[in-house]
C-alpha cells in the first residue's frame, strides 16, 4: 500500500498546540465540578477524627464496602492510566486490558487472604506489618523508602505528566501553570482532611470517571461503526508519512487477540497471566495506597465488600478506555499513529510516538458543548484522586515509618505536619522526572510504568507471600532476599535507561537480556530467585519463636494474646517510670508513646520495645 507523503505546508496544520475554544456550559462544568469537590472534601473534613494519627491516616476506622471499593477503583484508575491505557491500547490493541481484569482476583485475595492478617496483627502501614512479622527495623525502613521511591517514579510523576499533557492536548493551557493549580487545589484537601475527605473525594470522582467514560466511549463507537467497524477501520490505521522500509506503521496483526504469541507477542500470554500475578498481587495486597483503604474498614466484612465492588468496577477500563484509544487511532491515525520522529515531535513534543495523545484528542474531537467539560472534569478528578491517594499513603509511610524511627519522642502532631510537609518535597522530585518519562519506552506511559514496577516490585510479592503463609521464615532470609532482588532488578533497570528503545527505523543495538526478555518474564524470574534466596537464608539461621508469630500469618492470624487492660497498662507504666535509671526512660516519652500507639492501633503496648512486645487490637474486634 502506497503512503503519500505530507508537504511541510501540511505539516504546518498539526494540532501543535492547538487550542479549544470553551463555551460557557463547559467553562461552568468544570466551575461546578471544582466547588463541589473542595466542598466534599471540607464537609469530610469537618467531620472527620483528624486530631489523631488513626482519625487522620487511617479514617478512625470508620469506612463502609461501597466508598472502599470505589476509592480502590478511583484509587488506581488515575489520570495515567487514562492516557497510558489508552495509549497502549491505541498502539498495540485489547491485549492491554488484560492488565485490567487480572486486577479483579487478586481484589479478593486482598479481602480474603491478606486483609484478615493485616487486621489482626493490628497494622497501620505495611513496613509496619513486616516489623512486627519479623522484628527489627532495616526491612521496615527499607520498604518504605523503596515505596516512596516506585511512588515518585511510577505514580507521582506519571499522573502529573499525564494530566499536564491532557490539559496541554484540550485546553492550550500553559503546561506548568495548569500542573501547579491541579497540585494545589488537590493538596488542600488532602492536607486538611487526611484519609477521610480522600475516601469521599475519590468515591465521587469514581461516579465522574465511569460516567464521563462511558459517554465517550458510545460516542467513540457510533463514529466508527461499533465493534465491527472498528475491527475494520482500526487494521487500517496507517499515517499518511511512513518511516520507508519498516513496518513499525502498521497495526498489529493480533491487536484484537487477548493472548499473544510467548516469543514475538508485545505482551506475551505467559507474562499476561503469571508475570503480571506478580505485580498484581504487590499492587492490590502490599502497596500502601490500595491497602490503607481496606484497613480503613470499621470491620473485615465491609473490607471484603469493598474489593468485591472494586473487582468488578476493575471489568469496565477494558470499554471505556482500552478500546476507545483503539477508536482514536482508527479516526486520527496521522496524529495518534505518528511514526515519522519530525512530525510526531510536531504532534505531542514526543520523537518517539504519539499514541500517549489518543484518549485526549477523542474528547477534544468528539464531545460536544457541555460534554467536553464534563470530561476535562472527569480527567481533573482521575489526575486529583490519584495524587491525594498516593499524598497520604506517602506521607503515611514517611511519617510512621521513618520520621518515627529518627525522633521516638516525636509527638502526633509533629508526625501530622511532617508527613504533610514531605507531600510538597515529593510534587517536586516527581516533576524533575517527568522529561525521562517523556521519551521512556517508546513513548508509551503504559509500558514504562509496568516495566518499572516489574524490575522493583517482584521482591516485595515474593516476601510478602512467604510471611504470610511460611512461618519459617525469618529476618535474615527476608532482609537478605530482597537485597539480592533490588540488586538484580536494578541492573535491569539501569540497563533499560541506558540503551533505550530505538525509534521506527533505527537499529536496536540493545543487549540481548533486554531484546529479548520481555519485562513480565523479568518479573517472573526475578520473584522465584527472591524467594528462593529468603527461603535458603531462613533455612540456615535461626527460626522465629511460635509465641512471637501470634496473629502475624495467615495460620495464627486467630491466636489469641494476653490482653491488657488500660488501667492496668498506665499502672504497669507508672510501676517502671519510677526507676528511670533501670529503664533508661522518661515518663513523658512512656505517656507520649502509648497515647500514640493506642490511637493509631487501637492497642496498648508496653513502650519500651526492648522489655515488652508490641500488641495488637483482639482479632474479634474487626472480625465479627
Amino acid at each position: 500500500m502506497s503512503q503519500t507523503p505530507a508537504t511541510p505546508e501540511s505539516l504546518s496544520n498539526e494540532p501543535e498546540g492547538k487550542s479549544f475554544a470553551f463555551e460557557i456550559p463547559d467553562i461552568i462544568v468544570v466551575v461546578v465540578y471544582f466547588i463541589f469537590v473542595l466542598a466534599l472534601g471540607i464537609w469530610s473534613s469537618l467531620r472527620a477524627t483528624r486530631g489523631t494519627v488513626g482519625g487522620y491516616f487511617l479514617a478512625g476506622r470508620s469506612m463502609t464496602w461501597w466508598p472502599i471499593g470505589a476509592s480502590l477503583m478511583s484509587s488506581n484508575v488515575g489520570s495515567g492510566l487514562f492516557i497510558g491505557l489508552a495509549g497502549t491500547g491505541a498502539a498495540g490493541g485489547l491485549a492491554v486490558g488484560g492488565f485490567e481484569w487480572n486486577a479483579t482476583w487478586a481484589l479478593l485475595v486482598l479481602g480474603w487472604i491478606f486483609v484478615p492478617v493485616y487486621i489482626a496483627a493490628g497494622v497501620v502501614t505495611m513496613p509496619e506489618y513486616l516489623k512486627k512479622r519479623f522484628g527489627g527495623q532495616r526491612i521496615q525502613i527499607y520498604l518504605s523508602v523503596l515505596s516512596l521511591i516506585l511512588y515518585i517514579f511510577t505514580k507521582i510523576s506519571t499522573d502529573i505528566f499525564s494530566g499536564a499533557l491532557f490539559i496541554q492536548i484540550s485546553l492550550g493551557w500553559n503546561l506548568y501553570l495548569s500542573t501547579v493549580i491541579l497540585l494545589v487545589v488537590t493538596a488542600i484537601y488532602t492536607i486538611a482532611g487526611g484519609l477521610t475527605a480522600v475516601i469521599y473525594t475519590d468515591a465521587l470522582q469514581t461516579v465522574i470517571m465511569v460516567l464521563g467514560a462511558l459517554v465517550l466511549m458510545f460516542l467513540g463507537f457510533e463514529k466508527v461503526g461499533w465493534y465491527e467497524g472498528l475491527q475494520e477501520k482500526y487494521s487500517r490505521a496507517i499515517p499518511s508519512v511512513i518511516v520507508p522500509n519498516t513496518t513499525c506503521h502498521l497495526p498489529r496483526q493480533d491487536a484484537f487477540h487477548m493472548l499473544r504469541d510467548p516469543v514475538t507477542g508485545d505482551i506475551p500470554w505467559p507474562g499476561l497471566i503469571f508475570g503480571l500475578s506478580v505485580l498484581a498481587l504487590w499492587c492490590w495486597c502490599t502497596d500502601q495506597v490500595i491497602v490503607q483503604r481496606s484497613l480503613s474498614a470499621k470491620n473485615l466484612s465491609h473490607a471484603k465488600g469493598g474489593s468485591v465492588l472494586g473487582g468488578y468496577l476493575k471489568i469496565f477500563p477494558m470499554f471505556f478506555i482500552v478500546m476507545p484509544g483503539m477508536i482514536s487511532r482508527a479516526l486520527f491515525p496521522d496524529d495518534v499513529g505518528c511514526v515519522d520522529p519530525a512530525i510526531c515531535e510536531k504532534v505531542c513534543g514526543a520523537k518517539v510516538g504519539c499514541s500517549n495523545i489518543a484518549y485526549p484528542k477523542l474528547v477534544v474531537e468528539l464531545m460536544p458543548v457541555g460534554l467536553r467539560g464534563l470530561m476535562i472534569a472527569v480527567m481533573m478528578a482521575a489526575l486529583m484522586s490519584s495524587l491525594t491517594s498516593i499524598f497520604n499513603s506517602s506521607s503515611t509511610l514517611f511519617a510512621i515509618d521513618i520520621w518515627q524511627r529518627l525522633r521516638k519522642k516525636a509527638t502526633e502532631q509533629e508526625l501530622m505536619i511532617v508527613g504533610r510537609v514531605f507531600v510538597l518535597i515529593l510534587v517536586a522530585i516527581s516533576i524533575l522526572w517527568i522529561p525521562i518519562i517523556q521519551t521512556a519506552n517508546s513513548g508509551q506511559l503504559f509500558d514504562y510504568i509496568q516495566s518499572i514496577t516489574s524490575y522493583l516490585a517482584p521482591p516485595i510479592t515474593a516476601l510478602f507471600i512467604l510471611a504470610i503463609f511460611c512461618k519459617r521464615i525469618n529476618e535474615p532470609g527476608a532482609f537478605w532476599g530482597l537485597m539480592f532482588g533490588l540488586i538484580i532488578g536494578l541492573i535491569r533497570m539501569i540497563m533499560e535507561f541506558i540503551y533505550r528503545v530505538p525509534s521506527c527505523g533505527e537499529e536496536d543495538k540493545r543487549p540481548a537480556v533486554l531484546k529479548n526478555m520481555h519485562y513480565l518474564y523479568f518479573a517472573i524470574i526475578l520473584c522465584a530467585l527472591t524467594a528462593i534466596v529468603i527461603f535458603l537464608v531462613s533455612l540456615c539461621t535461626p527460626p522465629i519463636p511460635e509465641e512471637k508469630l501470634a496473629r502475624l500469618t495467615w495460620w495464627t492470624r486467630h491466636i489469641k494474646t494476653p490482653e491488657i487492660s488500660f488501667e492496668n497498662h498506665m499502672h504497669q507504666c507508672a510501676e517502671m517510670t519510677s526507676n528511670k535509671e533501670e529503664n533508661g526512660l522518661d515518663s513523658t516519652s512512656w505517656e507520649n508513646d502509648d497515647l500514640e500507639h493506642k490511637k493509631y492501633t487501637g492497642s496498648h503496648q508496653c513502650l519500651c520495645e526492648s522489655s515488652c512486645r508490641h500488641t495488637s487490637p483482639s482479632p474479634q474486634t474487626y472480625l465479627h
